[in-house]
Formats: structure tokens, sequence, C-alpha cells
């Protein structure tokens, strides 16, 4: 990496110049630099609103870059050590939807595990891709699924060799990563594609004490979270490619649904961030490091909370862990993960990512101190001696094997009827049942609809997990296929 060239940043560098230029707006934003919404201007100040700008010749354009946005995806590339860097500001959910559009086209198949975002499937619905899903393994102590294993991909990838692509989740949202290196190898001697979703891997380019990332790996395409461990503003993301993906398709693909009106205030984040990454993560990304690992220790030694970390490892489903991650089981206490979460920020006021069933996730990342890791294990101490119950009757699974009866676009189109969720057990689903956070749906389109998922279902719902989706938000009523 060259650190000289990596101390740039031209799209900043071309926001200072266009500031110092005191140019007269004729152009939108209508609020003209804050001037025509104060009370916009002084909630965000001048600051930001003075860069809140249209694209221009100076600042280039996003949808056909040419000049300093050309030369900040150049300089992104060279720090993740991929072939090229495209900018994307509809968050991972874009660049996840560009990986799929790319690989598949309608009725084509890609090979994946089932706990995938919804970005996933919602782009297979956009391109009529089918999947072709790897049940994950399961740990049947923490009620979370696992990785891959090799053999289970290699077994799909047999049965279906007219498969375009690979799917792989580096790391899931608990920090399990597959064999990523031997399967983007299996895939590539099949002829197929490796995608890999690191929505929330982007630090790991940065350190080696930390799972291989997906370009250096040799995955063909990889879409990276930068505003969440990589310091950015939020809903700015980048997709990386590999030298055998034709850069000028991808392009085209992300100017079908990405905007002709990306924000500068995002731009100028990624470019930012990727400097600070490129000049000073392996500094910052070790402190993490180290701050998890006291955070784990601490909270093992307070009781019955069980913080994991790399004794997961098993060489297969689990064939590594994201150290980063602060994963910690709560059944054990009587509580779960969710109850916690809502504690944690209705009585301490800690934000954490997100709570499950059974496990609550808090995000440690660049931005994080050693006091805010004291608050947090000070209240779960609490927590854990003022509200720990009973665990015998909670519910244990995590993971339910699909049914898969249609592909997501037939189901999603399909002619559909609205029944009571308490009518539907039996019948094809035809819209979207997940809990968000993490946004893994427990049921998609073209599913089969079960006891055992409405029992699951109605558990999230009692304990409080966010139920997102559905038509009907208040979760009463499902769509399903009509049948004939």
């Amino acid at each position: 990496m060259d650190c000289h060239t990596q101390e740039r940043a031209p799209i900043l560098e071309a926001l200072e110049e266009f500031k110092s230029r005191r140019i007269v707006p004729f152009d939108v934003p209508g609020h003209k630099r804050g001037r025509g919404n104060a009370e916009l201007a002084g909630f965000l100040g001048n600051a930001c609103l003075s860069v809140d700008v249209n694209s221009m010749k100076m600042l280039d354009n996003l949808c056909h870059p040419v000049s300093v946005i050309r030369e900040a995806e150049a300089l992104a590339a060279e720090a993740f050590g991929a072939a090229h860097a495209f900018f994307m500001v509809g968050g991972t959910t874009s660049s996840v939807q560009a990986m799929i559009l790319t690989a598949a086209k309608r009725g084509e198949k890609i090979i994946l595990p089932r706990n995938v975002h919804r970005s996933v499937i919602n782009a297979m619905i956009l391109s009529g891709a089918v999947p072709v899903y790897v049940n994950p393994q399961t740990d049947e102590r923490l009620g979370i699924s696992l990785g891959m294993r090799f053999e289970d991909v290699e077994r799909a990838i047999l049965s279906h060799p007219d498969a375009k692509a690979v799917f792989v989740n580096n790391p899931t949202y608990y920090g399990i990563c597959s064999n990523l290196r031997a399967i983007t190898d299996l895939a590539h001697a099949h002829g197929m594609m490796l995608l890999a979703d690191e929505a929330h891997g982007t630090h790991f380019y940065f350190h080696d004490d930390l799972p291989e990332a997906a370009m250096h790996a040799g995955a063909d395409m990889a879409s990276i979270s930068m505003h969440k461990s990589g310091g950015s503003l939020t809903q700015s993301s980048m997709l990386l490619i590999g030298p055998n993906v034709h850069a000028g398709y991808v392009h085209q693909i992300i100017n079908l649904t990405q905007t002709t009106s990306a924000s500068y205030l995002l731009l100028v984040s990624l470019d930012i961030s990727r400097r600070n990454l490129a000049i000073r993560g392996r500094e910052m990304v070790g402190n993490v490091i180290r701050l998890v690992a006291y955070a784990r220790d601490e909270i093992n030694a307070i009781g019955d909370y069980y913080a994991y970390g790399r004794e997961l490892i098993d060489g297969d489903a689990v064939c590594d862990f994201d150290v980063t991650k602060l994963s910690v089981y709560t059944r054990s206490i009587g509580l779960a993960g969710i109850e916690v979460y809502d504690v944690l920020r209705d009585e301490y006021d800690i934000q954490t990512e997100f709570g499950d069933i059974a496990n609550l996730l808090a995000y440690v990342s660049v931005g994080d101190r050693p006091k805010d890791i004291e608050r947090l294990v000070a209240a779960l101490s609490e927590i854990r001696r003022n509200y720990r119950k009973d665990s015998s009757k909670m519910l244990r699974t995590e993971y339910i094997d699909p049914e898969i009866v249609a592909a997501p676009q037939e189901a999603f189109y399909a002619e559909k009827e609205s029944l009571p969720i308490e009518e539907t057990a039996g019948r094809v689903c035809s819209e979207f049942v997940m809990c968000y956070p993490p946004g893994i749906p427990i049921l998609a389109p073209g599913e089969r609809i079960t006891d055992e998922i409405l029992a699951y279902v109605r558990y999230a719902k009692k304990k409080g997990c966010q139920m997102t989706g559905p038509e009907d938000m208040s979760l009463r009523r499902l769509n399903v296929m009509k049948t004939r």
C-alpha cells in the first residue's frame, strides 16, 4: 500500500476548493447552502450544509465519474486490494443488489446460505435469480446459525453445476466465518463467481489478527459497509470487484438503481474514512481487538453470560471468528437478548446493536472508549443481579430449515390473498417476515409457512423483537400465494 498516495482525499480536496470559490448557487438542492432552511441549518450546522451540493464539473458525477470521484475510487481499490471500487450511497443493500444483478439473470441459480440479509432475497426478486440454499450449521446451545460447511457447498455445486455464483457471509452478524478461501477456489474451479457480503467485515482488510478478507481470498465481488466498522456516515458503502469482473458492466448495473443525485456528504465521508483506515487502520483496529478482548473477559467473569469468541472455531462451519464482535449469550440468565437490549436502552441509556431470542450484540468499533466498555459491563452485571430468572421454558431454536416452494420473484409477484396469521400454516408466503436488526428473514417469499415458524414469530414478537417486512405491520395477517 502506497501510504503517500493514500494520504490524499480527492473528493475532500475538491469540496474544499469549491467552498473557497464562494460560488453563487442557481442549482439544486433548494436550501442553497442552508440559507433557505434556517431550522435545518441550525440543527446540522453551516459546515455540513455548505457541502450538501449537486454534481457539477469540478466535483464529478457518481453516475459517470471521470475526475475526483474516479480518483477516490481508485485509491479505495488500492487500499482494499481490489481491481476496482465503487462508492455506493444506498447502503450495502445497494451493493448486494448490484452483486446479485451482475451475477445472475432471470432463472439462473445462486448458491447461498439461508441466513442472508433480506437485501439478497430482495435482489433475487428484482433479477428473477433462483436461490439454491445451503442450510448453515447451527450451534444448538447458542441458538445461532453458523457458516456453510465446505462439503455442503461442494454438494450444492455438484448438484447444480449450472449455478452462476456462490454467495458467502463474511462474517455473519455474530462474527462467524466460513472457509472463504477454500469455497472461493471451489467456486472458481466450477466456473462460478464468488460473492461476499462483508457488511460487517470492512476492518478485515486492515489487521492480520482477523479473518481473511474477501478480496485477499480471491473473491470476485464484495460489499462492505464502511459506515459500520469503517467510520463513515450512515448509508455509505463500497462495492469491491476483482480483476475477472467487467467493471463497466457492473457500473451499468449499479446505475439501474442508484440515485443520480448522490450525496456529497456520504461520498466525502467514504473518501476521508478510506484515508483514515489506509493510514491508521492497523492501529485503530488493534485497539478495537484489545477493547473487545477485555470486555469479553469481564462479561464472562460476571457469571451466566457467555461472550463467545475463537473457542467456537471448528475449522469448518466456524472456520474463523471476528474477535472484534462482542456477541453475548444471554439466555442463561433467563432473558432473551432482546430483553437485555431493551433494559440497557431504557434503564441505562446504552444502545446496543441488536438482541435476538438468545443473544445480544454490542457493536464495538473505531469510535469506542474504555470507559464505554466499563459502563456496559457494569450494566450487564446489574441486569443479571436484578433480573435473573429461570431459563428452562425459553425457546431454543434460532434457525429453521425452510421448505422452498417457489422462487422469490414468482412468489412476490404472484396472485395473493391476505389471511389471519394463525390460519396460514401450510400455505406459501409471498412476503417477508423478519426481526430487524439483523434483517435475516424468518420467512421469505416462496417459503412454506409451518407451525414451528409461526410459534417462533409469536415468541419473538412477545419478547419484544421488532418484526418487519409484511404488508400488515401489526403482523396480524400475512400475504400468501393463492391456491389454484
